[in-house]
């Protein structure tokens, strides 16, 4: 996450924590709009190669380093990321966690998706009432 060096957002949305459930450009690029403006947001991948658009071109390496995708990296920007398998039950617990202490989910899945997961609105609601869905 970008900031100043001592690790603190600035930005009107400093404070406000985000958990994105986003995949390829919608999504990814609302909570990009969201960490410009100085709000945490953390990126849930799946573990088995994260994001579908980590692979796409242009593909670009910094200091023969490993390539990464310019698109991937441009609406992922300011962001913070976990790995989490969402079919997973053992996951929903770490899940629960972090939308318990969030303030705003975003997620650009098909409608119900998240519900038929256990992270649909009414079950989130149920842990963290101020939650903005």
């Amino acid at each position: 996450m970008s900031g100043s060096s001592n690790g603190k957002s600035h930005g009107p949305l400093a404070g406000v924590r985000v958990l994105e459930f986003g995949q390829i450009a919608a999504g990814p690029f609302a909570g990009s709009l969201l960490a410009d403006l100085g709000a945490d947001v953390v990126k849930v991948e799946n573990p088995a190669g994260g994001d579908g658009m980590r692979g796409w071109p242009p593909l670009s390496s910094t200091d023969g380093g490993p390539a990464f995708s310019e698109n991937f990296a441009s609406v992922n920007r300011n962001k913070r990321s976990i790995a989490v398998d969402l079919k997973d039950a053992a996951s929903l617990p770490q899940l629960e966690a972090l939308c318990a202490v969030a303030d705003v989910v975003l997620e650009n899945f098909r409608a119900g998706v998240l519900g038929r997961l256990g992270l649909g609105y009414d079950a989130l609601k149920a842990l963290n009432r101020r939650i903005v869905y």
